[in-house]
């Protein structure tokens, strides 16, 4: 049972009869469980109330955890006053995210009362939402621990004690060396502690870090993160000024949001941009039918093939017995073929200039592929026709007919498959347009053009 289903009767309760005991009784609990509860068990005039009673840190992570209309629909209830002295307690990149997903006139309004009260956190917002929302800029934050070169190591512990005990632990994970506000270096917290008292942490720092631009993709950031091993990347401008850093917690975000934005993609629609249960029913339709149409029309063109190839279908019926087996073995492998590519793009084994070693490598794939689902057929045809006589007298050239189609579709499929995320990427658009569906649409009716002309060479003077 999860610690916010215990919690929940309890926190009922005191709301109910002693609601100043809040604070205290939610002072221990993790905010991830207190947003739990107020996201599934509480109304939100009730929700909000939990949240004002909290220590503003707390609070602050809390609404960091909370869904977005949720989080909308608490700051509409308090004053611009309230709301921002909130909002300034929370991470520099999740203040931004949430300012710029509030509607128009609540946000003027609490950046109004930013510039006032607080107006270097007001500049940071700006300054933050002038970069892409998917870049190294706009998933960094600005909040991480400088150290000065020239500071000793007794001096530099000491101020990351101070950093710890103002309740901001996860920035000792990177210690950064800047000179002038141009990084310099990066120092671990094991060389530090270790460091003679007196020295100068230049000494033990690393000068060669591994950093990023501002406007970095964010996929490639999660890249480099995870193929250094890396807690934090600092963001860096092209004079080496240090913006800010990315730590691997929104990493991990970003993994999440790329994986499901990928895989709705491939199933064929818009990425949605909330969560499916927050997503309206109208937006979600929207969503689904622009995709859903295209492939409706590119179906069309199937039934087109099927009316081009009527004369023969006509004179020999055994043919279209074969046409779901013959378009579905297609479509299957070159959606194999496009998800292999997908990933690969995705986790950075594949670039655009390896698209000849692709080819090379599913045509040989293909070749294989093909040949185990022409000799599976060949041998289905070739015991229902001993069995049953399914086919008569012409039973070869069905098999053979069937066999050296099923043999073309699949090479071609996992070719298309495997070229078309490249294809895609040349245009700048995301890979993983090339979904599914949109693979199986296109080699449907190759396939059928591939299965007819086939069938016209091996069955012409017999069947056709």
């Amino acid at each position: 049972m999860r610690v916010s289903q215990l919690l929940t009767p309890d926190l009922k309760t005191i709301l109910a009869e002693e609601p100043h005991l809040l604070s205290e009784a939610l002072s221990e609990v993790h905010p991830e469980d207190i947003a739990k509860v107020l996201t599934d068990e509480l109304p939100l005039a009730q929700a909000a109330q939990v949240l004002r009673s909290l220590p503003l840190q707390l609070a602050a992570e809390v609404l960091e955890r909370l869904p977005e209309e949720l989080r909308v629909n608490m700051l509409e209830l308090w004053k611009p006053e309230t709301s921002a002295r909130l909002i300034t307690e929370m991470a520099p990149d999740d203040r931004v995210d949430l300012v710029h997903e509030l509607p128009t006139s609540l946000r003027e309004s609490i950046l109004t009362q930013l510039r006032k009260t607080e107006p270097a956190v007001a500049e940071e917002v700006r300054m933050l939402g002038s970069y892409g929302a998917d870049t190294a800029g706009g998933i960094m934050t600005t909040e991480y621990l400088a150290l000065g070169p020239g500071m000793s190591c007794e001096k530099a512990i000491s101020e990351v004690r101070r950093m710890a005990r103002e309740r901001k632990p996860e920035l000792i994970n990177a210690l950064y060396v800047v000179d002038s506000g141009r990084l310099v270096g990066v120092l671990s917290l094991r060389d530090l502690i270790l460091g003679e008292p007196g020295a100068p942490i230049s000494i033990y720092m690393t000068e060669n870090v591994v950093s990023v631009r501002p406007d970095t993709d964010q996929e490639e950031v999660a890249r480099t993160i995870a193929s250094y091993d890396l807690t934090a990347v600092p963001v860096v401008d092209d004079e080496g000024q240090m913006l800010g850093a990315v730590t691997v917690d929104d990493v991990v975000d970003v993994f999440v949001e790329e994986a499901n934005e990928d895989m709705q993609k491939q199933g064929g629609m818009e990425a949605l941009d909330m969560p499916y249960l927050e997503t309206r029913l109208l937006s979600l339709v929207k969503k689904r039918a622009g995709w859903l149409s295209a492939l409706f029309i590119g179906e069309m063109l199937t039934a087109s093939a099927m009316g081009h190839y009527q004369d023969e279908i006509a004179r020999a019926v055994v043919l279209a017995l074969f046409v779901p087996l013959i378009i579905s073995s297609g479509g299957n492998s070159g959606s194999q073929a496009a998800t292999l590519v997908i990933r690969a793009m995705a986790l950075g084994e594949v670039r655009l200039q390896d698209y000849m070693r692709i080819m090379r490598r599913e045509f040989i794939a293909g070749l294989a592929l093909g040949t185990i689902l022409a000799l599976i057929g060949a041998t289905r045809i070739l015991i229902w026709q001993a069995a049953f006589h399914t086919y008569g007298a012409h039973y070869i050239a069905v098999a053979a007919t069937v066999s050296v189609s099923l043999l073309g579709v699949v090479l071609w499929g996992t070719l298309s498959g495997s070229m078309l995320p490249f294809l895609i990427r040349r245009l700048g658009f995301d890979p993983a347009s090339a979904s599914a569906p949109f693979v199986a649409t296109l080699v449907d009716v190759s396939g059928l053009v591939i299965y007819f002309s086939v069938a016209q060479l091996i069955m012409r003077g017999t069947l056709l």
